[in-house]
């Protein structure tokens, strides 16, 4: 009983560092992407988009590769959040609907072991919507303690807050 009362005291404090592996996994994971994307070459990417049909495909495949290179540092350093997070989940949802809904929800798609190594099918959506809920949860809960948001959040409060205090005092004079 005393070892539950503890954990539940420490929640808020572990709640407050709860963003940072969100962050760091979502991050680097979209930055992985727009990596391999880039590192195959845009091209290549360009080929598989015009198969599916997408407008403008070289665009198309820059797009996607920015928003997940650029768009996975903001989210790894914590910067911009909010806003990183449209376009991100544009792409998430794209893909979605482009590629991965047909084959299901599920991203382990156990097909056969050979020379004891798994061979693996296409994988669904399910990864996917992992990404849109962890964004969803950082934009919802805020990027969290080591984040350039939070520390414009700190600045801009201690701004407001001096300012408030001089205010208070009369040494402020508006007009």
């Amino acid at each position: 009983m005393q070892l539950l009362q503890r954990l539940e005291a420490a929640r808020p404090i572990v709640a407050r560092w709860s963003p940072i592996p969100l962050r760091l996994i979502v991050g680097f994971g979209f930055m992985q992407h727009g990596f391999a994307k880039l590192s195959r070459g845009p091209d290549a990417f360009a080929v598989l988009l015009q198969a599916m049909g997408v407008p403008s495909p070289h665009v198309m495949a820059w797009l996607v590769i920015l928003t997940e290179l650029f768009g996975g540092f903001a989210i790894l350093v914590g910067a911009f959040v909010a806003l990183a997070t449209v376009p991100m989940i544009a792409v998430l949802l794209v893909a979605i609907f482009t590629v991965h809904l047909p084959y299901g929800f599920s991203s382990i798609k156990l097909q056969a072991v050979t020379s004891g190594r798994a061979v693996f099918g296409p994988p669904g959506y399910e990864c996917d919507l992992l990404y849109i809920a962890c964004l969803v949860s950082l934009v919802l809960s805020g990027a969290g303690p080591l984040s350039i948001d939070g520390a414009y959040r700190r600045s801009f409060d201690s701004v407001l807050t001096t300012t408030s205090k001089l205010a208070d005092r009369g040494a402020l004079r508006w007009g």
